[in-house]
C-alpha cells in the first residue's frame, strides 16, 4: 500500500480531495511502473483539485499532470528498474491517474529519460511549466530572435519564471511583465533586466500596430494581452504563445502579420514527439542556471495539495511548487 492524493466527485457533482492509501492494483494499465519521487502544482493540477473538477474526466482521480522518479517495473526493453526518468504531457493527471501518488503506472512511450546533470528533484522544479518554456524558447531560437529584448508576460508564473531565466542565460535582454510589484526582485534575480508593469501592456489602444519594441515574446497570459504585444513586436519576430489564463479570444486584427511579419507560434506540451522532448529535457539541462532554480521553487506535500490548488487559481503561487510525495 502507499500514499495518493485522490479526488472524488459526489452525486451533487462536489468535488472532494484527501490523501488515501491504495495499492499498485488500484493503478491505470500501462507498461511501466514508476516509484514518483517528486511531482508539481500546475494551473491544471489546481483544475483538477478545485471545487467544479476542471478538466477530470473518471474519479475516483489522482491529479499531477506531471512527475519523475525511478522505474519499478517495466514491461518495454526501453527502461528497466532503476532508471530514472521523467513524465509530462499526455494528460496525465487529467485523463490518466498522474504524479499526486507514491507509485504511478503509465505507457513507456510518454516516459523520457533523466537527462544527465538533472536529479529528479530539479527536474519537477522544472516541470511541466519550465519544460513548456524551453520549448517556447526554442520555437523563438528556430524562427530568430531579433535585436531588442524579449518580453515574458505572466512572468512570475511558473512558465514566466523559468522562461526568464533560460533567455538570460542564453545572453538576451528580458523585460519581465508582472502584475505583481513585490516580485520585481524575484524577477531580476532570475536574470530580467527590465520589469514593465501589466497595466503597460494592458493599456487600452486603437492602434493595431505601435513602435517596435520587442525582439520576440513568450506569451504565458494570451487574450487582450497578446493581442496588444503583437502589435509592439520588431519586424519579422516571433511570439510563441503558451497559456490561455487571459482567454482564448484574441481580439487582434491581421495587421501586424501582414505589415510586420510578425510569426504567431503556438506551443503545446501536451503531444510532443518523443524527439522534441528529449531535445527539450537535454537543453533545460545545459541551459537553465540551476542557482536560479532553486530560487523559484516552494516545496510541498501530498497533504498541501488541496490549498496549493486553490491558491493556484488565484494567482497568488509564484514560481515553482514541488511536491515531495514521500514527505
Amino acid at each position: 500500500m502507499f500514499n495518493a492524493l485522490i479526488v472524488n466527485k459526489d452525486d451533487e457533482g462536489k468535488t472532494s480531495a484527501a490523501v488515501e492509501q491504495i495499492g499498485v492494483d488500484d493503478l491505470p494499465h500501462g507498461d511501466v511502473t514508476v516509484a514518483v519521487e517528486y511531482s508539481t502544482v500546475n494551473y491544471k493540477d489546481g483544475l483538477c483539485i478545485g471545487p467544479g473538477g476542471g478538466l477530470v474526466r473518471n474519479y475516483p482521480h489522482v491529479p499531477g499532470i506531471d512527475f519523475a522518479g525511478t522505474v519499478e517495473a517495466s514491461d518495454d526493453d526501453r527502461y528497466k528498474p532503476g532508471d530514472k526518468v521523467v513524465l509530462t504531457g499526455w494528460r496525465v493527471g487529467e485523463a490518466h491517474w498522474g504524479g499526486y501518488a507514491q507509485k504511478a503506472r503509465v505507457r513507456a512511450d510518454w516516459l523520457v529519460p533523466l537527462p544527465k546533470g538533472l536529479d529528479t528533484r530539479q527536474a519537477m522544479a522544472v516541470g511541466t511549466a519550465g519544460f513548456t518554456a524551453m520549448l517556447a524558447v526554442m520555437a523563438l531560437e528556430d524562427h530568430g530572435i531579433k535585436k531588442g529584448p524579449v518580453l515574458v508576460t505572466g512572468a512570475a508564473g511558473g512558465v514566466g519564471s523559468v522562461a526568464t531565466a533560460i533567455l538570460a542565460n542564453l545572453g538576451h535582454q528580458v523585460a519581465a511583465v508582472t502584475g505583481r510589484p513585490e516580485t520585481a526582485d524575484y524577477l531580476k534575480s532570475l536574470g530580467a533586466s527590465q520589469i514593465v508593469a501589466r497595466e503597460e501592456i494592458n493599456e487600452t489602444t486603437k492602434r493595431p500596430l505601435e513602435g517596435e519594441t520587442w525582439g520576440g515574446c513568450v506569451d504565458a497570459v494570451g487574450g487582450a494581452m497578446l493581442a496588444r504585444v503583437l502589435g509592439q513586436m520588431e519586424y519579422g519576430a516571433s511570439v510563441a504563445a503558451v497559456g490561455l489564463a487571459g482567454g482564448a479570444a484574441l481580439p487582434a486584427t491581421v495587421i501586424p502579420f501582414l505589415l510586420r511579419g510578425v510569426n504567431l507560434l503556438g506551443i503545446d506540451s501536451v503531444l510532443q514527439p518523443y524527439q522534441n522532448r528529449l531535445r527539450a529535457w537535454e537543453r533545460i539541462a545545459s541551459d537553465l542556471p540551476m542557482d536560479k532554480l532553486e530560487a523559484m521553487v516552494q516545496p510541498a506535500t501530498l497533504g498541501d495539495l488541496p490549498g496549493l490548488g486553490a491558491d493556484i487559481l488565484k494567482g497568488q503561487v509564484k514560481g515553482r511548487v514541488v511536491v515531495d510525495v514521500n514527505a
